[in-house]
């Protein structure tokens, strides 16, 4: 078992917790491949609904599953690899975008897929009928903890076509790099997707200026938050809910104001902002 590690360098002792292994939670589901997946649940326009649990409870959410249902196999691979470097202003527009709700936000990053060696750079913006719209562009992998020329006008293109303002003639520089598992389903009656996020980790890139402050501007910081007993469940779909939203809240679970990286910034800084996020900071990351 893995303890958490806290962000004072205490460790919350967790070996009594007992889960059962997600890949024999899941091991009677079928299969579907990364194209099949994309032609027939692409949903870069989409309600997200995100919820928070422990790893220990996925078994209980997980065996209620239609078998029906198909786990995204990649070469063998059921669990893979994330990691996602966000940018941000220097006073941190985005972030306060969503700690400070606003209509129109937006979020900047690059993901990659870790086993397969592939990078993009993704735009996310909301409009103001709360519809998240994903743009992306292939990013090398190399670059992939910076923003090139070409990445950041591309990043300005889609922020101007989206009527999104607060980041002209600004730096934008990296942030926060995520790391994670992740585990995609596809749910045929929906024609949708969710995804299941574990070992869970957060590490801060760069020092976000402070009004006042004698600190240089993005001096880095040695700041990790580790979550490995949590689990994320993502449930991405059109109106409707889907059934795994239906069978998380006959479990008792109820969708969760959570954002990787307004969440993990808030955890990582304490005096930023994060009344948005207070019952998840509470319950999982304080």
């Amino acid at each position: 078992m893995t303890a958490d590690t806290a962000l004072d360098g205490t460790v919350v002792d967790d070996t009594q917790l007992v889960d059962t292994p997600l890949e024999v939670s899941l091991a009677r589901l079928g299969t579907i491949g990364l194209a099949e997946l994309t032609e027939r649940a692409s949903l870069l326009t989409r309600i997200d609904r995100k919820y928070v649990l422990p790893r220990s409870e996925l078994h209980l959410v997980l065996r209620e599953l239609d078998p029906g249902v198909r786990v995204l196999d990649i070469e063998g691979v059921r669990s893979s690899a994330y990691e996602s470097v966000y940018f941000d202003t220097p006073e941190l527009t985005s972030f306060m975008m969503a700690a400070h709700p606003r209509r129109r936000r937006f979020k900047i990053r690059t993901r990659t897929y870790v086993d397969s060696a592939q990078s993009y750079l993704e735009v996310k913006t909301r409009g103001g009928r709360g519809v998240t719209v994903k743009e992306r562009l292939p990013y090398a992998i190399d670059d992939r903890s910076t923003l090139t020329s070409e990445g950041r006008r591309y990043t300005d293109s889609v922020l101007d076509e989206a009527d999104i303002t607060g980041t002209a003639d600004q730096e934008l520089a990296p942030t926060l790099l995520t790391r994670y598992l992740r585990t995609t389903l596809f749910i045929p009656e929906s024609a949708s997707r969710a995804t299941i996020d574990t070992d869970l980790s957060w590490s801060a890139l760069t020092e976000p200026a402070r009004s006042g402050s004698a600190v240089p501007r993005y001096q880095t910081r040695q700041r990790r938050l580790d979550r490995p007993r949590l689990a994320i469940i993502e449930t991405k779909s059109g109106s409707r809910a889907s059934a795994v939203d239906r069978i998380l809240w006959a479990n008792g679970h109820r969708p969760a104001t959570i954002s990787k990286y307004g969440t993990g910034m808030a955890a990582l800084y304490s005096d930023l902002p994060g009344n948005k996020w207070a019952p998840v900071l509470r319950r999982h990351f304080r």
